[in-house]
This record gives C-alpha cells, structure tokens and sequence, in this order.
C-alpha cells in the first residue's frame, strides 16, 4: 500500500502538489474555527440544586432541604457521587455523574427526582438547577460604576441601588442573549424595594395589627379584567385598574375607618425606598461596586464568547445614562491571548531553528525548504484534525508538539535522495533527465521506507497510552496526545508524498553530495568516540549500566505532581475573617485590604466578590471574599526584574499587615481546577467524616495543626463550621396556651417585623420592584426594642375595635447562641474539610508525608474516618493507569521492532535506548530541582 502511495505521488507530483495546497487551503480554513483556550475543560458532569431558604440555620437547612435532596438523588443513573453544603439561608447540593454523561440528560434525571420530593420541601422555599455552565464558565467579569459628577434626572447622585437596577434591566438583558452566554450572575448594590416599615405604637394607637397591613396592601394592588363588551358593533375590553404606581399611592392607601376617618398606611408606618436584606457583595480598588459575572454555556469556546461579551458590552455602554459605565475587570481573552502568543512564540523559534539546522547540515537551500515545509503542512493537517474533532487549541495541545519529530521521517527520505541524486549525477557524469530523477527518488524513499516510518511510528505509539487515561487527567492529556499523533500521522504522509514529488520537481541542478564542515568534525569525532568504544566495549557497557542503575535509583527520590502550575499572570486571593462578622463589616474590611493592595505599583486593578452572589453557583457566608489581583505587564513594573515569586512574597508581607483577615493564594483558574477535583480551592483537602459536628471540629483542629507541621505545607486552614452568632427568639408555649396566641402568629410577628415578608410589586414599565413590610433598622436591629413588639390577642369586639396586645418579650424568649457556620456532606455523610496548598516540594512527597503523620498522631474514634483529595488524586489515578499501560506499549515498541529488523537480538539492542536515554530526563530534573509529572 505505502508502495503503491510513493508512486502514486511520483506519477501524478504535479496532482499531488495541488492536494497539498487543498490541505493547505483546509487547515487554514479549519485554523480559524479551530476553538482556542488557554487550558483543557476539565469539568466533570456535575448539575447543582441552589435552594434559597430565608431565615434557616444551617442545621436547618440541612434537615428540611439538604438530606430530603440528596436521598432523592440517591441512585440516579450514572450518579458518581453528590456533596452538599448548608448555610445560613441557603441549600446546596452539587450532583456528579460519570464522565460521558450528556449534561442535558444529567439535568432532566435531576429534575424529575426533585418534583418527586418537591411536596416535602417547605412551602416557602423553591430548588432551582444551577446554569448550564462548566466549572470554567466565568469567563468574563465586569463592574458598574459612576463618575463622581454624575447625576440623576432628579439631580441626585447615583447609589449602589441605582447601579443594580441599571444592571439588572438594562445591562443584563442585553449580555444574557450573546451567543454562548448561558446567564450573567450579579453580586453588590441592593435591589430596589418600596419598604413598609410599620410603627408598633402608631399601630396599637389606630388598634390595628401586621395582618391588616398585608391584606391592605394585597386587594389594593391588582388589575381586573372583565372580559368585554360590543358597543355600535366594536368590541370593548373592560379592564379595573388598581395597582399601585408609586410612593404617594402606598402612603395614601386606606387600610380602615377610625371615628368617621379614613385610616391611611401613612399613618401607621413610614414608606420609603428601603434596602434588601443582601447576601453579597462587590468592591473594585477600595470602593463599592456592583459586579457582573458572564457564565459561558457549556460546549461553546471561551475565548469566541468573551470576545462576544466585550464587543457587545461596548454597545452596552451606549445605552447607559451619561457618567454611569460598565467596564470589564476580567477577560478570559487575555489569558487565552497570552497563552496563544507563547505558544507562537514557541512554534516560530522552534520552526526556525530547525530551518538553520537543516540548512547547515543538508547544504541544499531547496531540499531544506522542501523539508522546513513539512512543519507548516502538518500543523495544517492536525488542526484540521483538531477541529473535525472539536479539540482545542490550548497549552497543553499545541505547545506539545516537536518540530524535531515532524521533519524526522521527511529529514530521512530528503538526506537519502541527494545522496542517490549526488551519486548518479557522478556516475553518468550529466545532469539526470526527468525519468532518471524519479526512479532515484523512488528508490531512494524506498530504501529508507522503514526507519523513516517506523521511527515516527514508534513514537506515535509512545502517546498511546495517554489515551487510557479517564476521568480529570483524561480530559487534561488527550488533547495533548491527539495532537501530537495527528501532526505526527501528517508528517509521515507528506514524507512519503509530497517530499519525494518536491524533490523530483524543483532538484533539478547539480547535487554536491559532501559534508559540512561542521558536519566533518562532528564526525571525525565520533569516529574517535566509537573506535575507542569498540575497543573498550565492556568497559563503555558496565559504565552505560552503571550510570543507568545509579540515575534511575536518584529518580526514584524525585517527588511527583500531577501537573507543572501554569503562571496565569493574575492571583486570586481568599479573604477569610472571623466566621459571624457582618456583611457590612467585612465589606470595610476588604475595602482597607483592596487600598492596601491597589497601593502596590505592580498591581493594575483589585476586585472582590464577598459573600453569595445572586445566583449561588460559588455559595460563600459574608465573612469570605474571593479577591482578584490583575497585574500589569512586567514590563511597567518599576523593577522588571522581580519575579512572579518575589512579588507573590511582597504580597504576602502586604496583606498581612492587614488585621482580621486569614488568605489563601491562587490563581482564578487554578482555584475553579481545585474546585472541580475536590469541592475545595486548595491543592490538597483532608475530609474528616462522621456525625457530631462538636467531635469533628476537634478532630480538624487536630489535623490542621499536625498539617502545619508538614514541610511545604502554606494556608493550611480548617473549614469555618462553627461560630456562627445567632439569637435565638423562642416562642413559650404554656404562656401562649393561657393567652389563647398560637406559636405561628408570633412568629409571623418576627419573620416580618425583622426579616421582612413581600406584599406585592410595583410596575415600572417592564421593570418590578418588591414591596416589603419590614422594620425600621433601628427597630429590627435592637434586641431591647424586639422585646416590646406588640402581639396582638385574640378576642376582638364586634366592631373590630377593641384589641388587646401583650410584648413579645412576655412571650418568647431571647437566646443569644453560637450555631454551626455551615454543614458539608458528601454521599450523604457529614464531613469537615482541613485544607492546605503545597509550595516549594513536590506533591506526591507531601502527601506521602502527610498520610503518615496524619496515621501516627490523629486518633479517629469509632464511627469516623478521613479521605484526602486534591490534584494528587489524579496524580495517583494516572500512575496506577500507566503502571499496566506504559509496560504494555513498550512491548508493542519491542514488537515493532522486531517486525522491522526481523532480529530479537537487534531489536533489544535498539530497544535498550529507552532506558539509556531515560537517565538524560533524570538528570535534567534533578538539575533544575524538578518533580516528576503526568
């Protein structure tokens, strides 16, 4: 078959040049649809359940929605695991199911089980599905801001609720329709809400209660239809109105008649434009702002999408008012960019160095160039390949391929054809006629048919065994190996295709077949080498043998990791305080922390996200901030010389000086990666299972300070489960029985004196904004005053004048208690995370360190256990697999050869360099104080 190819390509070569630039014109075409990245999506199949629950302690939480949702996920097809974790407020609950799975699939099982247990959820609570978004997904951030002289229509100055509304109906409606955005999460500001905030006195003055106001406030706040009426043959539509448009029309509204006088809302409660009861957020460069984060739709290409979102958000910004702008603060297309530029910068040196190389060694300007053609020509066929594939252009694909390797075979078949060429040229004494040029061509690609293909055979076999890699390093590796067997499948064709056809068209003069001088002394010298080789052979043998056992027992002390840490540019800084500290509190503090890390020269900008968006894909309590460090080029560094870790340390010194805060550092996308792989954003994670939430917080103090033993060991830290402020309002039940008051009517009291219940909404054009009946702040945030709230009694008179009311303090009691900060369960099992990142020392080392300590000097009680998790999971799923794999391919290379030298014998000899040429990788890590890797 390769025969019949090769002459193929010699009969019809002027065919077989237009089928090149066919390939040329289809990889240039599939180059520019070829999707880009900066990193493979590792994201396993994962659907997560956010079910908002106002007013619940994380306890429960846990026990009305968390448990119920995760036994109803218990067997779904394909399930892999699920873990859960439970706030304050909130539920949620991530299901992982095995790779492969479809994601709309994985959503519609997930959905069907929760209307299953949906009537056994509470009735004021509704779980809905997280987008559909890879862990990657956050691919472009954006703040909303004003100019200091900016102005509304009224003349007033615009607040953190002005620029939420504008974000929430201006700007993301127009985001959200890009194409290959699946949502855009908003965090910061407040939203608009038209507050009642009833006055107890005035009310037990006019004897009216809460209920009351409700009830005025839901049959004064409709628009009936009435069907319709024919008048002079015309159809009329009979409409009611009366809903509420504004302030005035809640001020104004009658709620009852007092002594011949009409009662108006105004008279008992003061109506404002009030603030929400928020769970989040955003600041940028020390000040408040409100952030936008794009989530990309799985499947689509981040770099084409944020490209989308940037260009779109220009167009955005048009339509806002004048002084008010959107302005992005992170891009994935820059780090893509970036990414894409270093590996152009790799391929061009490379390309080129080997240019020189061929030039320098073939003396044969054309047959060099013919051969540097074979670089362009099968990147062009691999990512044509990539793209029919759906692969990615990233790092760890395209910045994998040797040109070395490509031109291997093409070097080969050119090197023999001057050679053949040369010789005839000699014999005949003229220069060859056309048939004379091809049948040395063909017999010079024949005679060196077998090394030439069988060498780069042999290493396409190498990549083979990334294939069997499954699960995060799966999706990490078979771009990479991908890649590398479709350039290298490219190269092999065209060496025995197009190279034999250039050569027999455009080598038509005179061939000098001689050496280079640089050629002649490399080899003279190797002829020393090998003659004193063969003379001494036992010698240079027990030597060879010898260097073997001692590098491969050096190697053997090599640590290991899963992956080199690729350098993102930017950081991610995880601000953590004390766990109760307020929102507002913490929003202080991390403006300070932002001003202290905007003042340092290397720094372009600071953001953060505190506490829980309004989509609760990244769930954090108020006392938690993900900060963004976006850093100039070095090049405007005052020093460019200070290296990426140098500057990590002077952010370190900065930031501690900062009080209240504990941090952890990473990169943004290194953090999602961490997350994905173990539920945590630190490289390693120590779970402690069991039951009694006091047991395994002492348990993980345990850890923690036996992990900060550990050398390597930075930001080691202990999951903040406990110490969560809470008061406690009890209603008592003897004291309410004697008054004839059920435990719900008090309760009503508190849940919308303090956190407020919705009553309505008011429409503005296509925009709508709550009604809220809540307290005042000063009222619902004084524990003395919440005392003296009146509760009415029952037995009203006839004319439903006469109440009588007793204080809430007379009837429930106030306990200030520390409760659970929040509750991780994985496969419906409680558990508590020790986290730690791993710096200067190898992973697998630290964990192996780690493990034995852990085993030596934590004692587990009956009933409990630890798991770790991390990167290193990988790591050791990948270094079993390749322990089978790895063997069985280097016997296929064995066999391979064999077929190709028909020699056991030689064949072992030729196998023998894999270890030989092991020692030089050994040697090169431990040079440069390198671990092993995947």
């Amino acid at each position: 078959m390769i025969d019949t190819l090769l002459k193929f390509a010699l009969k019809r070569r002027y065919l077989m040049l237009g089928l090149t630039l066919v390939l040329v014109i289809a990889g240039v075409y599939n180059a520019q649809r070829l999707p880009m990245d900066a990193v493979p999506d590792i994201t396993n199949v994962q659907v997560q359940i956010n079910t908002a629950a106002p007013g619940y302690s994380p306890l429960e939480a846990e026990q009305r929605l968390t448990v119920i949702i995760e036994n109803a996920m218990a067997g779904l097809p394909k399930l892999q695991y699920s873990r859960s974790l439970s706030r304050y407020g909130m539920s949620q609950v991530t299901v992982v199911f095995k790779d492969g799975t479809d994601i709309y699939w994985a959503r519609q099982q997930v959905a069907e089980r929760l209307q299953t247990v949906r009537a056994r959820l509470p009735a004021d609570t509704n779980p809905t599905l997280g987008p559909v978004a890879t862990g990657l997904g956050e691919i472009f951030m954006y703040t909303i801001t004003a100019a200091a002289k900016a102005r509304k229509d009224d003349g007033t100055v615009y607040t953190a609720e002005d620029l939420r509304t504008l974000q929430d109906w201006v700007i993301k409606p127009q985001l959200v329709n890009v194409k290959g955005v699946t949502e855009v999460n908003t965090i910061g500001g407040y939203l608009r809400q038209y507050q009642v905030a009833p006055d107890p006195a005035r009310l037990i003055a006019f004897k009216l209660t809460l209920d009351d106001i409700a009830n005025a406030l839901h049959r004064n706040n409709n628009n009936v239809g009435a069907g319709y009426i024919e008048q002079r043959g015309e159809q009329w539509l009979v409409r009611s109105p009366g809903q509420l448009q504004n302030l005035d029309d809640i001020r104004t509204l009658i709620i009852a008649k007092r002594d011949d006088a009409p009662v108006r809302l105004q008279d008992v409660a003061d109506i404002y434009l009030g603030k929400e009861l928020r769970t989040g957020a955003a600041s940028l460069n020390g000040s408040e702002t409100v952030l936008g984060t794009v989530f990309m739709l799985t499947g689509e290409n981040s770099r084409t999408v944020a490209q989308a979102v940037a260009e779109k958000l220009r167009d955005v910004n048009r339509s806002l008012p004048d002084g008010v702008s959107a302005e992005a603060v992170y891009n994935r297309t820059t780090l893509v960019d970036k990414t894409i530029a270093t590996v152009q910068k790799n391929l061009f040196e490379g390309a080129v160095l080997v240019i020189v190389v061929l030039f320098i060694f073939l003396r044969n300007i054309r047959a060099a160039l013919i051969t540097a053609l074979v670089i362009p020509l099968s990147m062009l066929f691999a990512i044509s390949g990539m793209a029919i594939n759906k692969v990615s252009g990233n790092l760890m694909s395209l910045g994998a391929i040797d040109f070395g390797l490509l031109v291997d075979g093409a070097v080969i078949v050119v090197e023999n054809c001057l050679r053949r060429l040369g010789l005839a040229q000699r014999t005949t004494g003229r220069l060859l006629t056309l048939e004379e040029r091809l049948r040395e061509v063909y017999q010079a690609t024949r005679e060196v048919f077998t090394p030439a293909v069988f060498g780069v055979l042999i290493i396409m076999l190498v990549f083979l065994p990334i294939f069997a890699l499954s699960g995060v390093e799966g999706k990490m590796f078979h771009p990479m190996a991908f890649t590398v067997i479709a350039a290298l499948a490219g190269a092999v064709l065209l060496a025995i295709t197009f190279v034999p056809a250039a050569i027999a068209i455009f080598v038509r003069g005179k061939v000098q077949q001689h050496d280079a001088a640089l050629m002649r002394r490399l080899k003279n010298g190797y002829s020393v080498i090998l003659s004193y080789s063969l003379r001494h052979s036992l010698l240079f043998i027990i030597g060879a043998l010898l260097i073997v056992a001692g590098l491969f027992w050096q190697g053997s002390k090599l640590g290991s990791e899963f992956m080199p840490q690729l350098d993102e540019g930017d950081i991610a800084l995880h601000a953590l305080r004390i766990p109760g500290t307020g929102l507002e509190q913490s929003l202080q503090m991390q403006l300070l922390l932002e001003r202290e890390i905007a003042a340092l020269p290397q720094v372009e900008r600071v953001f953060s996200k505190l506490g829980t968006a309004e989509i609760a894909t990244d769930p954090m309590p108020p006392n938690v901030a993900d900060t963004f460090v976006i850093l100039k080029p070095v090049s405007q560094w005052p020093d460019p010389s200070l290296s990426k870790a140098e500057f990590l340390t002077l952010l370190r010194q900065t930031v501690s000086a900062v009080p209240g805060n504990n941090y952890e550092f990473t990169q943004p996308i290194e953090m999602r990666f961490n997350e994905l792989i173990a539920g945590v954003r630190s490289d390693v994670a120590l779970r402690i299972y069991g039951d009694d939430l006091t047991e395994l917080t002492k348990l993980a103090e345990q850890a923690s300070a036996i992990l900060a033993t550990v050398p390597g060991a930075e930001d080691v830290r202990m999951e903040q489960t406990t110490g969560l402020p809470m008061l406690s309002i009890e209603p008592d039940r003897e004291h309410l029985a004697l008054l004839g008051i059920d435990t719900a009517t008090v309760q009503q009291a508190i849940q919308t004196m303090v956190g407020g219940t919705q009553a309505g909404l008011i429409y503005q054009g296509d925009k709508a904004f709550a009604i809220i009946i809540r307290a005042d702040e000063s009222l619902r945030s004084d524990p003395r005053q919440l005392k003296r709230l009146p509760v009415a009694l029952p037995g009203m008179s006839d004319d439903n004048t006469e109440l009588t009311y007793v204080p809430l303090g007379e009837v429930a009691h106030f306990n200030e208690i520390n409760a659970p900060n929040q509750i991780n369960r994985q496969n419906a099992k409680r558990n508590i995370v020790v986290s730690a990142n791993v710096s200067d020392r190898d992973l697998g080392g630290f964990i192996n360190e780690t493990k034995q300590l852990i085993n030596d000097e934590l004692a587990l009680p009956a009933g409990y256990w630890l798991s770790y998790s991390g990167t290193f999971e990988q790591l050791q799923s990948a270094s079993d697999r390749l322990m089978w794999v790895v063997p069985l391919t280097l016997l296929m290379i064995l066999g391979l050869l064999f077929s190709a030298l028909n020699s056991a014998k030689d064949a072992l000899v030729v196998f023998s360099g894999v270890p030989l040429a092991l020692t030089g990788g050994f040697a090169a890590l431990m040079l440069r104080d390198m671990p092993l890797s995947i």
